[in-house]
């Protein structure tokens, strides 16, 4: 008796629990799955701490709280002076991408993926009965080749329908520049493509800057644009994400996500309108922290032996160990007591990221410090 859809196919077991799983087995410090070791403002955490009291524990609307929706609107405004139709809370960018593909993709679809690629993308394109085509981002400068991305919206023809975009670009910590998203946004209204921006990580940049996409000539009306309380204010734990953009395609997702976890986190959610109600002084201190963490790290890394790799936003920083990654990161426990990702892993193209790990820096800057000497002297 077959048991399981032949969708999953591939999936398995993802690489982040994988890690997971082999540092609380070895006590390494777990450099590998990218979420923080201290919470965001404490004023946020009492936000939710009221809202329970409140008595703001029962459904929320399918849309999200209206203080949360209008938090994003006015954070959309205020940073980037996009004005979009609508807004969608979401659990988490993860439930939003789910929804926002699965809505927009028929059967036999394509979808313009950029690789590597956050694993979730592959499943949830999977889930939607789409095929993904990648566009590779090579090391060492992981530059988005603009004639690459135009041959692979040509060899899709008429089938491609949706480009996923990510900057700041988990795994590489590349920060699209201005040029490389004008490419984007030509092709996009060239071949009438739906932009799914996830845009998680856009307050995590150390050089350059955020350009939304969304913010491009033409694309406004074709984007939609994710993001979350998780990574700007360390509470990935919370699972409060978002949509935004032209009301027909911030519809198209609801009415999957209605079927899907319907709402939730009713507290959280308030809480989260509290974290984008703040000032801009916490995510300057963020930033400063994560660089002086990502510094650290690189050094390490040369420190080493190995080559690391210019990471201008995120939490990560990938070096090139100069052998296969897989190998590298299951003995780096033991070797060094520190667990990585190989960057591998999120690519179709194995052998584009073969010698590549990533290392996650998003923790207090003690454990970086043990880590960065641990890796040092290994």
């Amino acid at each position: 008796m077959k048991l399981a859809a032949t969708r999953l196919t591939g999936l398995g077991t993802t690489i982040f629990t994988e890690m997971t799983l082999l540092a609380q087995r070895t006590g390494a410090i777990n450099l590998g799955q990218g979420f923080p070791d201290q919470d965001g403002p404490p004023e946020v955490v009492e936000a939710a701490a009221a809202a329970l009291r409140a008595g703001h524990n029962q459904y929320a609307p399918l849309a999200g709280v209206p203080e949360l929706r209008a938090a994003v609107l006015e954070h959309q405004r205020r940073h980037y002076g996009l004005e979009p139709e609508d807004v969608l809370v979401t659990f988490g960018a993860t439930e939003a991408i789910a929804a926002a593909l699965l809505a927009l993709c028929e059967p036999g679809d394509e979808v313009i993926v950029i690789e590597p690629y956050y694993d979730s993308y592959a499943a949830c394109i999977a889930f939607a009965g789409a095929r993904r085509r990648p566009v590779t981002l090579r090391a060492p400068g992981f530059a988005l080749d603009p004639g690459e991305l135009r041959a692979a919206v040509r060899a899709a023809g008429g089938a491609a329908r949706v480009l996923l975009l990510n900057s700041p670009h988990n795994p590489t910590g590349r920060v699209l520049t201005a040029q490389e998203l004008s490419a984007v946004a030509e092709v996009c209204v060239e071949h009438d493509l739906v932009c799914v921006s996830d845009e998680v990580y856009e307050h995590l940049v150390y050089e350059g800057r955020h350009i939304p996409v969304a913010t491009l000539p033409g694309m406004a009306s074709r984007t939609l644009t994710i993001s979350s309380v998780g990574k700007s204010f360390s509470f990935t734990g919370w699972k409060v994400g978002w949509c935004s953009g032209p009301r027909e395609l911030v519809a198209a997702a609801r009415t999957v996500k209605q079927y899907l976890t319907f709402a939730g986190g009713t507290p959280l959610q308030h809480a989260a309108a509290t974290a984008l109600g703040l000032g801009d002084e916490h995510l300057r201190a963020l930033r400063e922290q994560l660089r002086a963490n990502r510094d650290t790290l690189a050094a390490a890394i040369a420190a080493a032996g190995w080559r690391p790799l210019a990471a201008a936003g995120t939490y990560f920083i990938n070096a090139d160990v100069g052998e296969d990654a897989a190998g590298f990161c299951a003995a780096l426990p033991q070797r060094c007591g520190v667990v990585a990702i190989p960057t591998s892993a999120f690519y179709d193209d194995r052998e584009a990221g073969r010698s590549l790990v990533r290392f996650a820096f998003c923790k207090r800057p003690e454990v970086i410090a043990e880590a960065a000497s641990r890796l040092a002297g290994g």
